[in-house]
């Protein structure tokens, strides 16, 4: 079984359901998991020993990163950790009608992760809250496809 946190960056809290959602799922399989959220730093969140990491998070403003975050995303640009060890996923929670920017704070932390190395297991799923209401269901079942990818 894998040990798996799950970052979450949420706004309005629609990325928050979606984390604690997969965490009980993931959970009841028997995974280890662990989620952060509120005063999620880089340091407490000891990425290079972890083996997975998925990212469940929102878009906020202009396709900004949601405000609790950007700490995590700013110290990672900034102290550029080795992950070559980790796997990774991301959940990006957007609204199509801003086209610009839908799903851009998942996009902006996928592309960060992959430049520091970590190995992106599966596709990143982006939902839709136009088409999708309930983001946790279109999560649940690629949550499960997710797990199987992890080997």
């Amino acid at each position: 079984m894998s040990s798996i946190l799950i970052l979450v960056g949420t706004e309005s809290g629609n990325a928050q359901m979606v984390g604690e959602t997969l965490m009980d799922e993931f959970s009841a399989k028997g995974h280890d998991v662990d989620m952060a959220m509120d005063d999620a730093t880089l340091d407490g969140l000891d990425l290079p020993a972890r083996d997975v990491l998925l990212v469940v998070t929102s878009t906020h403003g202009l396709g900004e990163l949601p405000d609790n975050i950007i700490p995590v995303h700013d110290a990672l640009a900034d102290e550029k950790p080795d992950l070559s060890g980790l796997k990774y996923g991301v959940i990006a929670l957007g609204d199509q009608t801003y086209s610009d920017t839908f799903c851009k704070a998942g996009k902006i932390m996928d592309a960060l992760l992959g430049q520091l190395g970590a190995h992106k297991v599966g596709e990143r799923l982006e939902i839709d809250a136009c088409t999708q209401p309930l983001p946790d269901e279109d999560a649940l079942a690629w949550g499960e496809e997710w797990l199987a990818q992890l080997g």
